[in-house]
């Protein structure tokens, strides 16, 4: 079964200097019917005006996944990580039992298109911890690649949970296929352009639960960047 969550029914907020659009129930924004899936509890595309940002501010008990599509995100923890995050890229912070962070456009003309990702992990009190990492453009082209995962295999983000976390790029007309495998389910979210996951039309900023489905089959209708999460 594919059940598509559209873009335009997402929880939608312009601040100003923040544009930001919630997936799942975030802040301000209530939806007992989209309060999470699985181990996903939230998907927020933001969009941040040049020299704005979030102060710092703190989090417990998440697994924090950060990407940027275009723009820089800088960043900086208490635990003294200070780094610039861009496109390529990916982040991820273990809130464990509590970590304060800021994240700032440090640009002065350009906005930073962003995605956060937060996963429940899979035990309370972790000890608090960050990587950042660059990923070869190349490899996704076309192809699933790993990006995060549960014992950082191929190179990926260590995440404390059983998730899988794939990335990939579609030109027009190019096919991928993925199989969860049994008692697996499945997240797709469209990021750029569009495209059809088993012949259902899904367009950027759309998503799409997944149970149930022994083979998926996702093609490009224009050049499209979609994150693929396999999930126990």
């Amino acid at each position: 079964m594919i059940r598509k969550r559209p873009a335009t029914e997402r929880g939608h907020f312009d601040h100003g200097w923040l544009d930001t659009c919630h997936t799942f129930s975030f802040g301000e924004y209530f939806d007992s019917a989209h309060a999470s899936f699985r181990s996903l509890r939230v998907m927020n595309e933001d969009r941040v005006a040049p020299g704005q940002g979030f102060g710092m501010h703190g989090h417990r008990d998440m697994e924090i996944i950060t990407l940027v599509l275009s723009g820089a995100l800088e960043h900086r923890d208490s635990l003294g990580n200070g780094e610039v995050l861009r496109p390529g890229e990916l982040q991820r912070m273990t809130a464990g039992t509590g970590i304060r962070h800021s994240e700032f456009n440090p640009s002065a003309t350009e906005p930073v298109h962003l995605y956060q990702i937060w996963i429940t992990p899979e035990q309370p009190g972790l000890t608090p911890s960050y990587e950042q990492r660059a990923f070869d453009d190349f490899w996704h082209r076309g192809f699933f690649q790993l990006v995060a995962s549960p014992d950082g295999s191929d190179g990926s983000l260590k995440v404390h949970q059983d998730v899988r976390l794939w990335r990939a790029q579609l030109d027009p007309g190019r096919e991928l296929t993925y199989e969860p495998g049994p008692q697996r389910f499945a997240w797709l979210q469209v990021m750029t352009g569009q495209v059809e996951l088993n012949g259902v039309p899904m367009s950027a900023g759309d998503g799409a639960a997944i149970t149930d489905e022994a083979k998926l089959v996702i093609r490009g209708s224009i050049s499209s960047e979609m994150l693929l999460f396999d999930m126990g």
